[in-house]
C-alpha cells in the first residue's frame, strides 16, 4: 500500500501582516491598495504520514499536550466534514480542507497520521494553515491529483475559511518551504516572487509564552477596515508598500542592519495606526517589553511582532550567529521564553 511522509513548515511573516485579507477587498472596492507581504518558512513544522483508505477520512493528530490523539474516522461526505470544520474541534482545520477536496474529487479515502509537531501553536506561525496544507498535499500526493503548490494553497485556504477563520491567503504560503517570497494580493489574485538573500540573515523567533485571540484580532481589524478606518488603510496600503520595497532590497543585498531597522519601523507603524482598532489584544505588553529589552537592543538590528501581532511571538534580526546564540541563552534564562532559529541563507 502506498505511503508517503510529509513535512510542512510554519510560516513567518517578516513584513506586511494583515495585508493579505486587506488586499482581497479590492474585489469590491477599487480604492483599496494591493496587499504585499514578505514571508519565509520556518525550520519548525508538522510531520505526517499518509496512505490511501478504501473510504472515509481518517486522522490522528499530536494533541496540544504532546500525546498522540485517537484516530477519528469521518465519512467522505463534504457536508458532514464541513459541519466538523464549523464545530471548533481539534480536527476542524483538516476536516475543512478535506471537505473542499472531496467536494471537487468525490469519494476519495485517506488515512492521515500527524505524528510530530515542532511548530508552536497559536503563536502567529501558521500552525493551523500548516495542517490545512499538509492535508491538501496528502490528498494530492496519495491520489495523484497533479495539483500545483498554488492549487494546494488554494484548497487549504478554502478549507480554513470553513472553520470560520477570517484569515487571508498569506498563511498558506508555508507551502512554498523556507525560502523568502514576496506575495502581492489583488482581489482574488495572488502573485509570488522569490527573493534570494544576498547574504545570510540570522533570525531569532521568540515564543513569548503569552496568549492571544487571533480570531478576535482578525474580526475587529476587518470590521475597522471595511468601516473605512483611514489609519488602518494607510498602514496596510501606502505605508506597507514603502517598507516592503526597502525590505526586498535589503534582503537581496544581504543587508541585515537595514532589515532590522525596517522591522522596528514597521512595528511603530502598526502600533500607531493598526493596534488602536483592537486594543484588548494588540496592546501587547509582553511583546513590547521584549522589544525594549536592553540585551535585545545590543545584540540585534531590530525586531517586531509576528503574524496577527499580539503577545504570541516576536522576531529579531540578529547581528550575527554568535549574537543570536547569546541572545537565545539570555532570554530563555531571564524571561522564560522559548526561542527558535531561522537562517535565510545567502548566495553561494
Amino acid at each position: 500500500m502506498k505511503k508517503i511522509d510529509l513535512f510542512v513548515p510554519g510560516r513567518l511573516c517578516l513584513f506586511g501582516e494583515h495585508s493579505d485579507w486587506a488586499g482581497e477587498y479590492r474585489k469590491t472596492d477599487a480604492s483599496v491598495e494591493t496587499g504585499q507581504c514578505i514571508v519565509a518558512g520556518t525550520d519548525q513544522g508538522i510531520y505526517g504520514r499518509a496512505e490511501p483508505a478504501t473510504t472515509g477520512f481518517l486522522i490522528s493528530q499530536i494533541l496540544p499536550d504532546g500525546s498522540q490523539g485517537p484516530i477519528h474516522s469521518y465519512p467522505s461526505e463534504p457536508e458532514l466534514l464541513k459541519e466538523v470544520a464549523e464545530s471548533a474541534v481539534f480536527d476542524s482545520y483538516a476536516a475543512g480542507t478535506a471537505s473542499v477536496i472531496l467536494n471537487r474529487y468525490p469519494g476519495l479515502g485517506l488515512r492521515l497520521l500527524i505524528y510530530r509537531r515542532s511548530l508552536p501553536m497559536k503563536k502567529g506561525l501558521s500552525s493551523s494553515a500548516a495542517v490545512c496544507v499538509l492535508t491538501a498535499r496528502a490528498f494530492n500526493s496519495i491520489h495523484s491529483l497533479k495539483r500545483s503548490v498554488e492549487d494546494e494553497m488554494e484548497l487549504a485556504y478554502r478549507g480554513e475559511l470553513l472553520t470560520g477563520s477570517h484569515c487571508g491567503r498569506m498563511d498558506q504560503a508555508c507551502a512554498y518551504g523556507v525560502d523568502p517570497v514576496l506575495l502581492t494580493f489583488d482581489g482574488d489574485e495572488m502573485t509570488a516572487r522569490p527573493l534570494l538573500p544576498g547574504g545570510p540573515l540570522h533570525i531569532l523567533i521568540v515564543d513569548l509564552q503569552g496568549r492571544k485571540n487571533t480570531r478576535r484580532i482578525l474580526e475587529e481589524l476587518n470590521f475597522a477596515f471595511t468601516s473605512g478606518n483611514r489609519q488602518i488603510r494607510k498602514a496596510l496600503g501606502s505605508e506597507n508598500h514603502g517598507i516592503i520595497a526597502k525590505a526586498c532590497d535589503a534582503i537581496e543585498m544581504g543587508d541585515a542592519k537595514t532589515l532590522g531597522k525596517l522591522m522596528t519601523e514597521a512595528q511603530k507603524v502598526f502600533d500607531e495606526l493598526v493596534a488602536p482598532a483592537c486594543p484588548s489584544e494588540l496592546r501587547s505588553p509582553g511583546l513590547h517589553e521584549i522589544l525594549n529589552n536592553r540585551t535585545v537592543r545590543s545584540l540585534t538590528w531590530g525586531g517586531k511582532g509576528v503574524g496577527s501581532q499580539g503577545d504570541g511571538t516576536a522576531q529579531f534580526i540578529c547581528r550575527g550567529p554568535q549574537e543570536r546564540e547569546e541572545l537565545r541563552t539570555a532570554l530563555e534564562a531571564e524571561t522564560g521564553v522559548e526561542c527558535y532559529f531561522l537562517t535565510l541563507n545567502g548566495r553561494d
